[in-house]
């Protein structure tokens, strides 16, 4: 299902959401530890630079956090057609068997990087291919529709691996395209929450990196509840805004699923004067999605931008963002785009680590219509 946005943005353009930002600056490695990280507190007018570590004494006991659960899959394989040619598949989601074209759960969608594209029933060779200690795809078409941007193929392995198996066998962590080294075992372990436990990201919901369980325990300690969402991020999360009007953009689809005990949760938080605090943006798209749609599951493609009218995210936690993104409008859209433009200055003179491997910002939502 499809969630629409609010009207976009009340005369702002995608310009209006850039900043220089000095490359020395993209964090190409985490912390050494996860709660080492660096945290700015932007909740007041005044900025306030702390250490990740501290966010349990900045949270009230009753206070409810919301996890993003979605594990990250080695996404990104590589192989080569029938005639040689070299190619690289990122796979974007694992088909449902009511999705897939012959009721299995066998089909995939993705990206696929190649000089020429295979024609239907075409046959790709990845990781080596089944004779080399691989498996095979056969091409079936565009996804969702012929006009469609992603590719289905149907994977075929040898002893009967699912996708999942497969993708966990054979490929490579998907690290951001900012991020300019290959993986290791380190991004394995580090590209991935500590509590990620649902099979199908193929980018790691950022702001969650930063929990260790350490952070977790004193959070318990100090009455902070949690709950989880699952949102599989997508790789259009990267994907640059190619308009100019904010309005002519067309956002990404992600599946999400939200549990009837999250919903509870939340009744019971804001029930008690709590306030709900999202861990990163993926967290937010999702419970403003369930609160416009009502559906506990489905998939969403619905942009924040200024303007947009909240109904459940209180408090936001969240890395800092590409410049001129969809993820620079929903948290501007959050804590006012003044604010958060003034909060990007400080963090680039103060030379925090931006994006996925960077640190993290505390944010208040404003009261204020932007």
């Amino acid at each position: 299902m499809s969630t629409p946005s609010s009207s976009p943005a009340h005369g702002f353009t995608v310009a209006d959401f850039d900043f220089h930002l000095p490359e020395d600056l993209i964090a190409q490695h985490p912390a050494a530890e996860r709660s080492a990280s660096r945290l700015l507190d932007g909740r007041r007018t005044a900025p306030v630079d702390r250490i990740f570590r501290d966010l349990p004494g900045l949270l009230e006991p009753g206070d409810l956090l919301v996890f993003n659960d979605t594990q990250v899959v080695k996404a990104r394989i590589f192989g080569e057609k029938a005639s040689g040619g070299k190619l690289e598949l990122l796979i974007e989601r694992v088909l449902l068997p009511h999705e897939a074209t012959d009721g299995s759960g066998n089909e995939v969608v993705g990206h696929l990087r190649v000089s020429k594209k295979p024609l239907p029933g075409g046959r790709l060779h990845l990781a080596g291919g089944l004779k080399g200690g691989g498996f095979d795809a056969v091409f079936i078409g565009r996804w969702p529709d012929e006009q469609g941007q992603l590719f289905r193929l149907r994977l075929e392995g040898t002893a009967g691996e699912d996708p999942y198996a497969l993708m966990e066998r054979h490929g490579h962590v998907p690290l951001p395209p900012y991020i300019t080294h290959g993986d290791t075992e380190d991004d394995a372990r580090r590209y991935q929450t500590v509590f990620a436990r649902v099979p199908g990201a193929v980018a790691a919901p950022t702001a969650a990196l930063h929990f260790d369980e350490g952070v977790l325990a004193a959070l318990e300690a100090r009455g902070v509840q949690r709950a989880n969402v699952t949102l599989h991020v997508g790789a259009g999360t990267f994907a640059p805004m190619k308009t100019e009007r904010i309005a002519d953009h067309v956002m990404h689809r992600e599946r999400y699923a939200i549990p009837p005990a999250t919903v509870q949760a939340m009744a019971d938080c804001k029930a008690r004067g709590g306030q709900v605090v999202a861990v990163g943006t993926t967290t937010v798209r999702t419970l403003e999605s369930w609160a416009r749609s009502g559906e506990l599951q489905g998939d969403t493609d619905i942009f924040i931008t200024p303007g947009f009218q909240f109904q459940v995210v209180d408090r936001l936690i969240t890395n800092f963002h590409l410049p001129k993104s969809t993820l620079m409008m929903l948290v501007s859209a959050f804590a006012g785009y003044d604010h958060i433009m003034a909060l990007y200055r400080h963090a680039v003179a103060q030379r925090y680590r931006f994006f996925s491997y960077g640190d993290a910002m505390l944010l208040e939502r404003s009261t204020q219509i932007q």
